[in-house]
């Protein structure tokens, strides 16, 4: 039941979402825009200025990058086999290879290994959320219709205020600057409207779908590389490095979370395959009512 009522919040908004688009048809795009520009860049500071850096954060990145590195090269191969393998590949990573790692898993993973796994849920979140505002950027840019050179999408990469939303929060965290309360209490209101309001867009997304863009086999693909394929090789990571089993538990199960909203929102700035990159984080979502905690049972 605790699990459910984790889950319930995310459906409520992704219905808002759904609803309201059907409703006033709203326009997507500056919604999604706003929140990319205004809100995430405010999140993404406090992520990383609220956080301590230690060693715990080099394991994890290790981790964390080995398997970025695998569900890449796995997704690579699923879009290549795809009739449109400039958009359909960036597409993939972005739906596979990025995890719900924050909203989603960091509560989960409270409720199943208790402090000291939420701390280590933390520092992935942490870890996860620079890599999606780089990683992900890049491959987002690269997949949309616009142009997805390298130096192009570089460029695009560099104009998201997200990244320097990041790095200030870093140097800031590191050099241990403290920000007054009357300033920092505004910055924590618009950081902590992003993630509503990107459930929001992805409901909205969700409601504008055309069927015929979303092939069943590529969902399923998706499918099988975020729900499978992805804790199968977070196990065969932690075996490598033979991390603490406590840590490993925590890192496969967050491993096994459905594909991050914040790929959604991505896909519609850039149009890379919005309409399989959003679908495929409603069915995950849905799913992992059933997996997660079947992979919580398994490493608890």
């Amino acid at each position: 039941m605790s699990f459910i009522l984790i889950v319930i919040p995310v459906f409520i908004i992704l219905t808002v979402g759904f609803a309201g688009q059907r409703l006033l048809n709203l326009d997507i795009k500056s919604i999604s825009t706003a929140a990319l520009y205004l809100m995430l860049p405010f999140l993404a500071f406090q992520t990383f200025y609220e956080n301590d850096l230690n060693m715990d954060y080099l394991y994890i990145l290790l981790f964390c990058v080995l398997l970025l590195f695998g569900l890449i090269l796995v997704s690579f191969i699923a879009g290549r086999m795809t009739n449109r393998p400039h958009s359909k590949t960036p597409a993939f990573v972005l739906a596979g290879a990025f995890m719900n790692s924050g909203n989603y898993g960091v509560p989960v993973i409270l409720f199943a290994f208790g402090e000291t796994g939420f701390q280590y849920a933390v520092i992935m979140m942490v870890i996860q959320s620079l890599l999606m505002n780089t990683v992900g950027l890049y491959f987002a840019a690269k997949g949309s219709k616009s142009g997805g050179t390298l130096k192009a999408s570089l460029v695009k990469i560099l104009k998201m205020p997200v990244l320097y939303g990041s790095i200030g929060g870093i140097v800031m965290q590191i050099a241990s600057v403290s920000i007054p309360d009357f300033i920092y209490n505004g910055m924590n209101l618009i950081a902590s409207a992003a993630i509503p309001t990107i459930m929001l867009v992805l409901g909205m997304q969700l409601a504008s779908i055309s069927k015929k863009n979303v092939k069943m086999k590529e969902l399923s693909g998706v499918i099988l590389i975020r729900m499978v394929i992805s804790p199968v090789i977070a196990y065969a990571i932690t075996v490598l490095l033979s991390l603490d089993s406590l840590l490993a538990s925590v890192l496969i199960v967050l491993a096994a979370m459905p594909t991050a909203a914040n790929t959604t929102m991505f896909a519609v700035q850039f149009d890379t395959e919005p309409d399989l990159v959003s679908f495929s984080t409603l069915v995950t979502t849905s799913l992992s009512i059933i997996t997660v905690p079947i992979m919580i049972m398994l490493f608890s």
